[in-house]
């Protein structure tokens, strides 16, 4: 019976999506995804632990290959398999932009063909199968094997705040892009973490929201709160004011999650009539997806938390829609503030893996394959420096406009000269030591 439904979702996901004046509004089956196949690509990102197929639809101009100087985005839903209104709108956004793209809305066209999208409607398939609209408001949250996947990820905020604490940061260990510890991997984890870890590390995303329920607000890291547990050990990334802009984006543009009177779904509104709250100062929970993200990879990521109900009845899914369409479509738009770029060296190659610097921000960014990079950034001016193993690191002056669109910051490195030193004395030629000494003289002049 799995090989049946298997065969009729891969027969559905190859189908066009209908342009239809309406939305589809009702609960989706797992095999009901549609693809609008000029700007759409069906992929898996890994199976579940009962072995169903985690799928992505990817949304962009040339589908199937990442597009040099073109940002990446994501947005995920069902980590909790109860919460399936974030899957529904995800599912919806991927009808509206198929549809409004054909139909040559330029806000949409804009979007498409500027930014690759990755949507993935459920993290945790085989939780969704357990939910209802009716059933028990737990039943489905954890994965068939016991997991919350939101909280089943390294926890890297306690190796860089002990490392901090010993004066080890950035010496020893890094303030970003901090590796996964070994014992991590060799305990218990979720097979849909591990592969969400890895789509992560494939992928050069630079934005992306996780959608979940029961409460109304979006949240932004860090998620774990610094002990000892005090108000002075609140943490806020070193970001904090993006994040802050990120989450209000998404918040100020939903229709009803900035009204105060509402209360929250548990009381009074903790988030001071903004929409917004930093998840430390809120829940805090250890080994987020979010300080994950933030913490190992280049990614800005949020959790946007869409209402009280986590599982509402069909017939509430067109005003639900209307609420966070604005919201979706303007975060995404969101990947393009700040600056980008790229990274080559003097006879125009590009630079993977060189680092980004902004002064006064302790979080770097590194460069994609193709030597291109994205920082999130406000408006303001900015010293940025580019760095590479073997080169020599070059400083710029950036500045952040307030207009849309991402600044453009490029940089050109020379190699080092060290880089030269060691490759001459490998050769141990005395010509080539007479070179090396004429360096080292002209060096020493430069100092004086």
């Amino acid at each position: 019976m799995r090989a049946h439904v298997m065969v009729l979702l891969v027969l559905a996901l190859a189908l066009t999506c209908a342009l239809v004046n309406d939305l589809d509004f009702r609960h989706h089956n797992y095999k009901e995804m549609r693809q609008c196949p000029n700007i759409t690509r069906i992929y898996n990102i890994g199976k579940s632990s009962q072995g169903l197929k985690i799928y992505a639809m990817e949304i962009s101009d040339n589908p199937g290959e990442h597009e040099t100087g073109e940002p990446e985005f994501r947005y995920t839903a069902g980590l909790h398999g109860n919460e399936a209104l974030g899957r529904e709108l995800v599912l919806l956004l991927m009808q509206f932009l198929c549809k409004e793209y054909n139909d040559d809305n330029p806000r949409v066209r804009r979007l498409v063909d500027s930014v690759r999208i990755h949507l993935v409607p459920s993290l945790n398939p085989d939780a969704y199968e357990l939910g209802s609209e009716m059933g028990n408001w737990a039943l489905g949250h954890w994965t068939e094997e016991g997991y919350d996947i939101f909280q089943n990820f390294p926890d890297l905020n306690s190796i860089l705040w002990g490392a901090e604490d010993r004066g080890w940061v950035p010496r020893i260990v890094p303030y970003n892009h901090i590796p996964i510890p070994e014992n991590y991997l060799n305990g218990s984890v979720a097979v849909e973490t591990r592969a969400i870890i890895s789509w992560m590390e494939r992928n050069p995303f630079v934005l992306g929201a996780n959608l979940q329920g029961g409460e109304k607000m979006v949240v932004h890291p860090f998620d774990m709160q610094r002990p000892p547990i005090s108000v002075s050990a609140l943490r806020e990334t070193p970001d904090d004011a993006m994040f802050r802009w990120l989450a209000m984006s998404y918040a100020h543009s939903h229709l009803t999650m900035t009204e105060t009177y509402r209360g929250s779904c548990h009381g009074d509104d903790i988030t001071a009539g903004q929409g917004i709250i930093n998840r430390a100062s809120w829940k805090p929970v250890v080994g987020s997806m979010n300080d994950f993200s933030y913490l190992h990879t280049n990614c800005f990521e949020l959790s946007i938390f869409l209402g009280c109900d986590k599982f509402p009845h069909e017939s509430e899914l067109p005003l639900e829609w209307e609420n966070n369409r604005e919201s979706l479509l303007s975060f995404i738009e969101q990947v393009h503030r700040g600056i980008k770029g790229m990274v080559k060296d003097t006879e125009g190659n590009p630079l993977a893996n060189a680092t980004i610097t902004v002064e006064g921000i302790r979080h770097d960014v590194r460069t994609a394959a193709g030597g291109d990079y994205w920082r999130l950034l406000n408006p303001g001016e900015y010293k940025v420096t580019a760095k590479a193993d073997g080169y020599t690191p070059q400083t710029r002056l950036c500045m952040v406009g307030y207009d849309s669109g991402a600044s453009p910051c490029s940089f050109t490195l020379p190699k080092s000269n060290w880089n030269r030193i060691k490759k001459i004395m490998a050769l141990n030629d005395i010509w080539q030591m007479t070179v090396l000494y004429r360096i080292i003289v002209s060096f020493c002049y430069g100092m004086l």
